[in-house]
């Protein structure tokens, strides 16, 4: 097609090519500042700026030698292979299809390889710059992969350039690129790899596959779509993605067989990228296992834009579907909050300079505060009470009003469809307002406590890890470590897996007794059969009753998470199945001192 084009027209190739350059170059821009709340216009458009930069790449492979020759720079190849690898990455965040995330690290691993931004790296800025984007960009795609060597690769690849680059040119062009290597830096070292030991995704493998039955309810819901934020004042996060949202991300989607992580058996495909050995990102997704549900993933959302994306997703949900809502915030100012069952602490508060292909944030904020009543009915409330009692979640450290702040009654309109909610913050119990006030289909709730317990953990007080909490639903025999002060450093792997298979085995004990339980609302009989919700629901009964039992804090009620509506009382916390369980696991641990018994019945001797 090209020659064609070169001789018919007599324009040469490399105008030609100039021309396809701009073309992509302009639709890119287009793609990437589409809001989120568009899903219909984006799906169409993104397979149009793929199509072009689809014919790009080919163009320059099928004349690379010309257009050499004419002047194109190898960067610029790399150039278009990091365009399209964003393409993938920013379609995945959109979808959450596994292959997409694949795609992009195929390209970026051939950039890498090949080492595109090479030549010229240290005599041109703008081309320093490249590559340290691209090396950025490449960490988070290895960072959702869940490939760790790869990360801490190019973690030290990208301090290593960062150091030479301010030798070679003005260190003041550098300062913003040293606080990203500072961002993942920190990221991993609250993301351990004892809080990786497995993987948090829904494994077939590791999961038990808990066969619910025929569901009491007159329906079974589907988990379809997600929506996760998070926001503390210097929280830890890398670039747009906070560590709450991280783990609540791998958490709802399936782990794939072990071909996604294999680093060789690399296969040749048709027009490989860049010439090398490329792996077949079919072999990568496991064809046996279900779609993974919708994701939008927003970091500080200007609350017209939540409502906006809320909105969308609510009008779009298929009649079999519910929608996961995910908020992890703090009722105060972000200048002087902290989360609830965390060890956050305040670092830098400069932002980083990476902007996220996904990332869409509206400046405008709301002027109301409102906030519901028991009664269901939305007050208006002036600055100062907003101030002086926060009722919703800070989403912004800017502005004294309640501009920032989400509250119940902003999300009480959208309950005319299936809601499941997490609130993990310091005010999560006004959300449990919620319940009753819904305008037509009740909603399930999952609140964490009010008060952070203390925790005496070392790896938690040396190194913040995020919301205990949030933990406790993605990585439940991590977080009864962190609050029982054991170190995942010096922990066997043998405890760990017997710890593992006991927390399983009571998990699958209790799923039995909710799906054969004769007062179990139907709230949550209705989701019983989707195994992400039901996993996460099974994981807060186990983390409101370690709460429940853990000594320092048992007697107080501001120190449990709270479900609504409420769960059959054979799953309480005072109930001799859940108590045994936590004792068992206390046992293993040798942390039965760290927990209080209950005084009418005795169970240690059965340990």
């Amino acid at each position: 097609m090209s020659q064609q084009i070169s001789s018919g027209n007599n324009i040469p190739l490399s105008e030609v090519y100039w021309s396809l350059v701009n073309k992509a170059d302009k639709k890119f821009s287009k793609i990437r500042d589409l809001p989120f709340y568009e899903r219909s216009r984006y799906e169409n458009y993104f397979f149009k700026v793929f199509k072009v930069y689809t014919q790009l790449w080919k163009f320059q492979q099928e004349n690379r030698q010309k257009l050499v020759e004419a002047g194109l720079k190898r960067w610029e190849i790399g150039e278009i292979a990091s365009r399209i690898a964003q393409l993938y990455y920013g379609h995945y965040m959109r979808t959450s299809d596994a292959g997409y995330l694949s795609e992009s690290y195929v390209f970026y691993e051939a950039i890498l390889t090949r080492e595109y931004f090479k030549e010229g790296l240290f005599q041109d800025l703008n081309i320093a710059n490249k590559q340290l984007r691209f090396l950025a960009r490449f960490l988070m795609v290895c960072l959702v992969l869940g490939r760790r060597e790869m990360v801490h690769q190019l973690v030290d690849q990208f301090k290593r350039l960062i150091d030479e680059c301010k030798r070679t040119f003005q260190e003041t062009d550098f300062k913003e690129w040293k606080v990203v290597a500072q961002e993942i830096v920190r990221f991993l070292k609250s993301d351990t790899a004892f809080m990786n030991i497995r993987p948090l995704r829904y494994s077939p493998v590791l999961d038990s596959n808990f066969d619910a039955g025929t569901p009491r309810a007159s329906r079974s819901l589907r988990l379809t779509d997600a929506i996760l934020s998070s926001y503390y004042y210097n929280e830890v996060k890398y670039s747009e993605l906070t560590l709450d949202s991280f783990r609540m991300l791998q958490c709802l989607e399936w782990e794939p067989s072990g071909s996604l992580y294999q680093s060789s058996g690399a296969k040749m495909g048709q027009n490989a990228p860049v010439g090398v050995a490329r792996i077949n990102s079919q072999s990568m997704n496991d064809p046996t296992l279900p779609p993974n549900p919708r994701k939008a993933v927003l970091y500080r959302p200007s609350i017209t834009h939540f409502l906006a994306v809320l909105a969308t997703i609510c009008e779009e949900l298929p009649s079999h579907g519910i929608l996961l809502l995910y908020l992890s915030a703090s009722g105060k100012n972000g200048q002087i909050s902290s989360s609830p069952l965390s060890g956050r602490n305040a670092t830098s508060g400069e932002e980083n300079i990476l902007r996220d292909f996904d990332s869409h944030i509206i400046k405008q904020e709301r002027d109301p505060s409102l906030q519901i009543t028991p009664s269901g009915q939305s007050l208006r409330q002036n600055s100062e009470d907003a101030i002086s009692t926060p009722c919703g979640l800070s989403f912004g450290s800017h502005g004294l009003t309640g501009s920032s702040y989400i509250y119940p009654s902003d999300l009480v309109p959208f309950t005319r469809k299936p809601l499941f909610i997490i609130i993990d913050s310091d005010h999560s119990t006004v959300f449990k307002n919620i319940c009753g006030a819904e305008k037509g289909e009740p909603a399930a709730l999952l609140l964490s406590p009010s008060h952070a317990p203390p925790l005496i953990s070392a790896d938690f007080s040396r190194q913040p890890s995020g919301s205990l909490f949030t933990i406790f639903l993605t990585a439940p025999v991590q977080a009864f470590c962190l609050l029982s002060g054991i170190s995942g450093s010096d922990m066997e792997t043998d405890i760990f897996v017997k710890a593992e298979k006991l927390l399983s085995s009571s998990m699958n004990d209790w799923a039995l007794t909710l799906a054969t339980s004769d007062t179990l609302h139907p709230v949550w009989s209705q989701i019983l059969k989707d195994p992400f919700l039901r996993r996460l629901l099974l994981r807060f009964i186990f983390c409101r009753a370690v709460l429940a039992l853990y000594t320092p804090i048992s007697n107080n009620k501001q120190n449990q998470p709270e479900c609504f509506p409420s769960l059959p009382e054979s799953l309480a916390p005072t109930a001799p199945a859940v108590q045994t369980a936590v004792l068992q696991m206390a046992s293993v641990f040798g942390a039965t001192s760290k927990f209080t018994l209950p005084q009418d019945i005795t169970m240690l001797e059965s340990l």
